[in-house]
């Protein structure tokens, strides 16, 4: 079997040691392949790694990854897939395709841009919308609803990121996007931040909560918030007791699936611990994935 290993340019986004945590770990700053694969299923696994990487850091030994094991668009549970290919325009962030009862799907973020991507991504029913979540997922939005012949959103508090966007949230209320699809403005990590809440299933949460494996709970990225950590407390408050889901499928870090009630009692404690926060400079080897 091929020897596998993480080359100079890992960014440490942490997007390879979600899809891989038992081959995948972060080492002095920086992920490092710790295992080899042993058996078809970790090589499947370090795969999903490998073309979701933003940098194509994970390289074998001997040439090219296997094209036919890139799993992407894959399913993370009936009505969610996660699109991989994660594009470094984007910060390396995830993005997500959501289906829809009518057979269409709606994509949250942006993977990196290719027209053959692009075909899978439509595969298996029209996208009639792209949401952003906020600015820094803002690239190749346009160019993903101009191919779809989509709408693109985006909240007016990060309208210059996406000037052409169809569609323009606004204010602090809740948006009805579509039937079961809800927009969540939530300003903190920057001024236009939303959460896409849909079915009361599956939150799309940016780069406002995560799960963070370090601390085994739901986390704020205290150590880069661009805009206000205490206007990002104010929000959770505000909406911490009307989120009701059991999926949270963040941009950075990790995602999580809980019990709707016991997704609610950390949402509320998350809103606690972070009125607690205080303004700290940018320090991206601060966050605690």
């Amino acid at each position: 079997m091929d020897h596998w290993y993480v080359d100079d340019r890992c960014t440490n986004c942490d997007v390879a040691r979600q899809l891989a945590p038992e081959l995948i770990s972060e080492v002095g700053g920086r992920s490092e392949v710790v295992r080899q694969p042993r058996d078809e299923a970790e090589a499947r696994r370090l795969h999903a790694a490998v073309f979701a990487c933003p940098t194509r850091s994970i390289r074998p030994a001997s040439g090219q990854p296997d094209r036919a094991l890139d799993p992407f668009p894959m399913a993370l549970d009936d009505g969610v897939l996660i699109c991989g290919h994660n594009s470094q325009h984007n910060a390396g962030a995830n993005s997500y395709l959501l289906s829809r009862p009518s057979g269409t799907a709606m994509m949250i973020d942006t993977p990196r841009w290719s027209r053959e991507l692009a075909g899978r991504y439509a595969a298996s029913g029209p996208v009639t919308d792209v949401l952003l979540t906020h600015r820094d997922h803002a690239a190749h939005g346009r160019r993903y609803a101009d191919h779809f012949g989509a709408r693109l959103w985006i909240h007016e508090g990060d309208l210059d990121a996406a000037p052409d966007a169809d569609q323009v949230i606004r204010g602090l209320e809740p948006v009805e996007i579509g039937p079961g699809v809800t927009a969540h403005p939530l300003p903190g990590h920057t001024l236009g931040s939303v959460l896409y809440l849909a079915d009361d299933r599956y939150c799309f949460s940016g780069d406002s909560i995560y799960w963070s494996r370090s601390l085994g709970d739901l986390a704020v990225a205290e150590s880069v918030t661009w805009h206000s950590i205490e206007e990002l407390a104010a929000s959770l408050a505000r909406v911490a007791g009307r989120l009701r889901c059991e999926w949270m499928l963040p941009g950075h870090g990790d995602r999580c699936r809980l019990d709707v009630d016991e997704m609610s009692r950390r949402l509320r404690a998350l809103a606690e611990r972070t009125a607690l926060l205080r303004p700290r400079p940018i320090d991206f080897t601060a966050v605690r994935w």
